[in-house]
């Protein structure tokens, strides 16, 4: 007999202000911006017409809070789990990339190498939270047979468990995967021992009419991707959207000029009736 089907709607939560400024927020409980629960609110009225049986989230306000406004209209109550809740980066908590560096040049680059199992003091291996995680997730599933379940998580844990459930590398789990605040991915499970990626980081939920892309990525605290020659700039970027009723919208921040000029042109080849502009990050 084949095994009972479960619907995983695995959310990371909405911005933050630590989002836009780009800094390590693990451990420390930072709420969301007005912006991330606009985000929050978009994915609920997504998802409105769908039956969520049962809401998880990591005990962080920030993914609470992002829980609550999603499954609102379901009429069920978020249940805190502290297995989902973010790596902690130990001393470098709140801390920008630049600073990590300049302070502890030889954490930043065990880290890069491999942070996996590297963890800075005071901080968590990945491989430390996917230890925890993990069984919370597969617990979770075995709870709900023939149900759809939400769970609302952070970038760095559902990373992880993608990398675990997927059979990844999960030592690049930072580099080759990525979530963007209020990103929804539908895992679908046959029993605890069958996962498939039905959806990954999506947000066509930003947009009302449904044809929202994540914008292409940035740096986002990643060396790997930005390359050794083309760092950060000191000045953040801004890309904004302007629709037919001139409401104006954030799309995204990026960390060089050059990343939200290419952004820019993205958008504008697909959305012609569209106005984008860009401006420095506040």
């Amino acid at each position: 007999m084949a095994s009972p089907l479960t619907r995983v709607f695995l959310v990371r939560h909405g911005a933050t202000i630590l989002t836009a400024e780009d800094r390590f927020a693990g451990a420390v409980d930072v709420p969301l911006s007005d912006e991330g629960r606009a985000q929050a609110q978009r994915l609920s009225e997504r998802l409105a017409g769908t039956p969520i049986h049962a809401a998880y989230a990591s005990p962080l306000g920030r993914a609470m809070d992002t829980a609550g406004i999603v499954a609102g209209p379901h009429g069920v109550t978020v249940q805190s789990n502290p297995a989902l809740r973010e790596i902690s980066h130990g001393r470098w908590e709140e801390m920008t990339r630049a600073e990590v560096e300049a302070q502890y040049a030889d954490e930043a680059a065990n880290w890069d190498a491999d942070p996996y199992t590297f963890a800075p003091q005071g901080g968590e291996s990945g491989l430390q939270v996917t230890a925890r995680a993990l069984p919370a997730v597969l617990d979770i599933v075995r709870a709900h047979p023939e149900q759809t379940v939400l769970i609302v998580s952070h970038k760095a844990t559902i990373r992880l468990l993608l990398s675990s459930l997927l059979g990844f590398d999960p030592r690049r789990y930072r580099d080759n995967l990525d979530q963007s605040p209020a990103a929804l991915n539908v895992v679908d499970f046959r029993g605890p021992t069958k996962a498939r990626l039905t959806l990954f980081n999506d947000t066509s939920h930003y947009e009302q009419g449904g044809l929202a892309l994540p914008a292409m990525p940035g740096p986002r605290l990643s060396r790997w991707w930005c390359g050794v020659d083309e760092q950060p700039d000191a000045q953040r970027w801004a890309l904004w959207r302007q629709d037919d009723n001139g409401n104006r919208f954030r799309v995204d921040d990026f960390a060089t000029r050059a990343e939200a000029d290419a952004s820019m042109a993205d958008f504008e080849s697909r959305h012609h009736k569209q106005t984008y502009w860009i401006a420095p990050a506040e």
